[in-house]
């Protein structure tokens, strides 16, 4: 049983490069639009997985947070399995589930100090959720992308597609119409890698130590 009440856990992504990690841990990966599809097929739980942007101050690109609750925007509190124990390292504090990505430091700080989390993300209450409908059990993997003391430039906020896809015309133009972001973009790319690393690493540890089961 590798979650406690999951022994057959899909997992659920935002974006592409986290799809290509979660797979290679031999559990169901979706994106958001297919995370019904996972429970559809059996799954008896949902992992939400990826990058998140930094909230409380300190938390350095790549660092690593196991979600203990998912509050929504409408105040609303889910409730979130414990995983994961091997990763001491682990900060295990409570995630914000956002609606939109927060870009600049001051709104990253106030959205810290009203609620407690110590991260946000766009797919985790959406996840929330649907466990919650379903009556089945949550639990949430993320690490650290952009640190809350640093605003995201805009070509950042453009950059994906639906399917999770790196939207690249989009981030050409933005940077065609401001130049001046490039040093700021390299940096959100490099800690979009540290990031990756990470998850890449925190699956080894936490997911494919269980072994796996194919649902």
């Amino acid at each position: 049983m590798p979650f406690g009440e999951m022994k057959r856990p899909g997992i659920v992504v935002g974006m592409g490069a986290e799809a290509r990690i979660a797979r290679r841990f031999g559990f169901p990966v979706a994106m958001l639009g297919g995370a019904k599809a996972l429970l559809a097929d059996g799954a008896d739980g949902l992992i939400s997985f990826g990058i998140a942007g930094g909230l409380a101050p300190g938390l350095k690109p790549g660092s690593l947070v196991i979600g203990t609750e998912v509050i929504a925007e409408d105040g609303r509190r889910y409730p979130a399995m414990n995983i994961a124990s091997s990763m001491s390292e682990a900060i295990r504090a409570p995630i914000f589930g956002g609606r939109e990505i927060v870009s600049q430091a001051g709104a990253k700080q106030a959205l810290h100090d009203s609620t407690g989390a110590v991260a946000v993300d766009l797919e985790s209450a959406q996840v929330a959720r649907l466990c919650t409908d379903a009556g089945l059990p949550l639990a949430v993997i993320r690490a650290i992308g952009d640190p809350a003391e640093r605003d995201l430039p805009p070509a950042a906020l453009v950059g994906l597609r639906a399917d999770g896809r790196v939207d690249l015309p989009a981030v050409l133009a933005s940077l065609l119409r401001s130049p001046g972001q490039i040093p700021a973009l390299i940096n959100v790319a490099l800690d979009t890698r540290r990031a990756l690393a990470a998850l890449q690493q925190a699956g080894r540890r936490s997911l494919l130590g269980h072994g796996p089961t194919t649902i």
